[in-house]
């Protein structure tokens, strides 16, 4: 039997010590219509609570659409550490992740953690601010799904070679240092970035951007693979699972961007329509652009660009109008196309592309909401560049550029803090036999079905 060391037994005396204090928290009934003179609107709670579970299909879909282009020694290793962020954050959300979020302000950067801790409150409370329409627990639950898939993104970059304890540390503290602050800044009403007149609506800034400079941190900390400093072409190991994953994420994204209308109203309507038609326009111009540039039409090409124009809308779907979704979607899907063929030609390992894809399509999609943005669509919004309003084009420049400097130096201090703790990357035998085994000891068996006969008998069968 292996000897027991304290960083096996860490983990789970944190999340038994967590259960037994929260054992004792005073259990509280869920709202109640029509109390405090709150006016709660059944379709409106119905819509989110759809929403809410469609951020969650997000989480599995990441997984199938990295698993699917990493090498299948390495596709368990990849797909699990995109859906173990359910079980992190999930506990950490309830603990004190909501209110870092949105409790009490801190001066505009960070939550009191106390506000909501261990959900203190939040099954019996007022409803938020700007969704009064529904209770502030499926408000909370409807973020925790953001909070979720944001670290799993981040999985693209270091595959193949972190340590699956490594990560999961990573998600905490991203979680706690990197999440929290900015999903306050750009979502709560005293946040600075709010207050500065930044416009966020589902998180162009909040998710990608932060997991797209900590992708870039951690492929610079954790440095090249073997396979990418021998210039060895990894072929995906299930393109059927990247078609899957990105069919997942953009029905998943419905709720991710309509969903942040937190109402059923024609505002989740037109985050719809601008959601679906920049999926649509950026898959064409990624496909198109590779074939102008001499390649075949892919199936990897129209799945990452359609993800690259989900990611670009994000920031924007409920403050721009569906057609011009069609140029935001074609622009961000050319600018991650060349920023990748870039990347291609650098030493930069990072493994599937994720911060030319969400680092840079967010930055894109922050910046053309404020070309686009207009008052039309959405009263609470600004008119963007396009239509008379640089200042506002000029504040979307802003808010990116202060969230980025931040996302990239606080990621990149987490990973050097995670490898001075413990090793953050496997051995050189692990990396060559595959994180399958090395860190989960299972196989992911995926090629063809040999079968050997003797005489009419099959006597064998194994997979090549």
């Amino acid at each position: 039997m292996k000897q027991l060391s304290i960083k096996n037994i860490a983990p789970f005396l944190v999340l038994a010590a967590v259960a037994i204090a929260a054992s004792f928290i005073k259990p509280v009934a869920d709202y109640v219509p029509g109390a405090k003179d709150i006016q709660y609107n059944s379709s409106d709670i119905a819509w989110v609570l759809v929403s809410t579970a469609l951020v969650f299909l997000m989480t599995p879909g990441l997984a199938f659409f990295y698993g699917g282009m990493v090498h299948r020694k390495n596709v368990i290793s990849t797909m699990i550490k995109s859906v173990v962020a359910a079980g992190v954050v999930g506990v950490l959300w309830v603990v004190c992740g909501f209110s870092l979020c949105f409790g009490e302000s801190f001066h505009g950067f960070i939550g009191n953690p106390t506000t909501f801790a261990f959900f203190k409150g939040v099954n019996s409370g007022a409803p938020w601010s700007a969704a009064n329409t529904i209770p502030l627990s499926l408000f909370s639950l409807f973020q925790l799904m953001f909070a979720v898939i944001t670290p799993g993104l981040v999985v693209g970059a270091v595959a193949e070679r972190i340590r699956f304890t490594s990560y999961i540390l990573f998600t905490v503290l991203f979680s706690l240092l990197v999440y929290a602050p900015v999903a306050h800044w750009s979502w709560h009403p005293q946040g600075f970035l709010a207050k500065m007149g930044a416009l966020d609506f589902a998180g162009g800034t909040v998710v990608h951007i932060t997991a797209g400079c900590a992708a870039l941190a951690g492929a610079l900390v954790l440095k090249r693979r073997k396979v990418h400093k021998e210039h060895r072409e990894i072929p995906p190991a299930n393109i059927p699972y990247v078609l899957i994953g990105t069919g997942l994420l953009w029905f998943g994204w419905f709720g991710f961007n309509a969903g942040s209308a937190v109402a059923s109203n024609s505002l989740a309507v037109n985050a719809f329509g601008t959601t679906n038609t920049a999926a649509a326009s950026a898959g064409l111009a990624w496909m198109f652009f590779d074939v102008m540039k001499g390649k075949k039409p892919s199936v990897l090409g129209f799945c990452i660009g359609a993800v690259v124009g989900l990611v670009a809308i994000t920031p924007g779907a409920g403050y721009v109008a569906i057609p011009q979704s069609i140029i935001i979607g074609v622009v961000g899907a050319l600018v991650s196309n060349i920023a990748v063929t870039i990347k291609q030609r650098s030493r930069l390992d990072d493994t599937l592309d994720v911060f030319p894809c969400h680092g840079i399509g967010g930055m894109v999609g922050m910046m053309l909401t404020g070309i686009f943005a207009s008052k039309a669509v959405n009263a609470a919004g600004n008119n963007g560049l396009i239509y008379g309003n640089p200042s506002f084009f000029f504040t979307q420049v802003k808010a990116l550029a202060i969230v980025v400097v931040y996302s990239f130096t606080v990621s990149f201090a987490i990973f050097k803090f995670i490898n001075f703790v413990l090793p953050i990357r496997v051995t050189e035998e692990e990396e060559e036999l595959g994180l399958d085994e090395s860190q989960h000891d299972e196989k992911y068996l995926q090629g063809t079905l040999l079968v050997h006969q003797k005489n009419g008998l099959i006597e064998e069968i194994s997979i090549d």
